[in-house]
């Protein structure tokens, strides 16, 4: 009588976007899985390229661009499905799979079926911002330090911590948080932040449509922000954004310089 073994799960973090970000030890796991599952965030080159030609690849994306909507409680029983039939499964996510990710659904759910698991680092999309639009995150003599946040329920958010924010001498790094860009700027702005910080609005990091927009808060304090597509988007906020200009060192499709001056026939004051 046979008795199927059962096979393993791989949580992998395959960088922010370059194809070429992701680390050696993913990028094995990806030549050899039998089953991957793969979010919208993920190089389809990478997958196009390297994956094993054998293996079955799931797309598994959250509101992604080709109209597919997995829910997470799917993604679960999938990885525990491929798993119990004895296969390699990779699990490869946009990023770093420990930052804002559902890591800890999936890690519980593993746990619950005595699945084994590892899990590979992969550069995050605030590292991989940062290093694309020259604007170093800790630099000394601007930033004591940096802070990962998200700002998808703004009803979580206590006035306390808007002035926090606002007065902090951190870098402030702000996830899925592209569509309440307004809500940002407005209450950093109610609660005193220097109009010597900058912000800067990173698009589709590390791709070829990477796209860099900055705003200095004194812009702000006059000028209405423009609209911007429902694309991947980080948001870095503080002194530090003052260095983009200075050190971007990738000559954009679109322009590096500041929104507002190139843009003076199009968006008129807000005041």
């Amino acid at each position: 009588m046979n008795i199927l073994k059962t096979g393993k799960v791989i949580l992998a973090g395959a960088g922010p976007g370059d194809p070429e970000l992701i680390s050696l030890k993913a990028l094995k796991y990806l030549q050899k899985a039998d089953v991957v599952l793969t979010d919208r965030l993920v190089s389809p080159e990478l997958i196009e390229e390297y994956a094993n030609k054998n293996a079955l690849v799931i797309y598994v994306g959250k509101q992604c661009s080709i109209g597919i909507h997995t829910p997470q409680q799917d993604i679960n029983e999938l990885m525990v499905e491929f798993a119990l039939q004895g296969k390699l499964v990779l699990r490869l996510k946009g990023g770093d799979s420990m930052l804002f990710s559902n890591i800890l659904d999936e890690l519980q759910v593993l746990k619950a079926n005595a699945i084994a698991y590892e899990i590979i680092p992969g550069i995050s999309a605030a590292f991989g911002a940062a290093s694309y639009t020259g604007i170093p995150l800790t630099a000394r003599d601007y930033s004591r330090g940096v802070r990962f946040l998200t700002l998808y329920d703004l009803k979580t958010v206590a006035p306390s911590q808007w002035k926090d924010w606002a007065n902090t001498s951190d870098t402030l790094v702000f996830y899925m948080s592209g569509q309440r860009l307004d809500a940002l700027t407005e209450s950093l702005l109610e609660n005193g932040i220097s109009t010597s910080k900058g912000i800067a609005v990173v698009q589709q990091a590390t791709t070829p449509n990477q796209k860099t927009t900055v705003f200095s808060f004194e812009d702000l304090q006059t000028k209405s922000l423009p609209e911007f597509e429902y694309v991947p988007t980080l948001i870095i906020v503080g002194s530090v954004v003052n260095l983009h200009e200075q050190f971007a060192w990738i000559k954009e499709k679109n322009t590096v310089e500041s929104y507002f001056d190139n843009h003076k026939n199009t968006y008129q004051d807000a005041i």
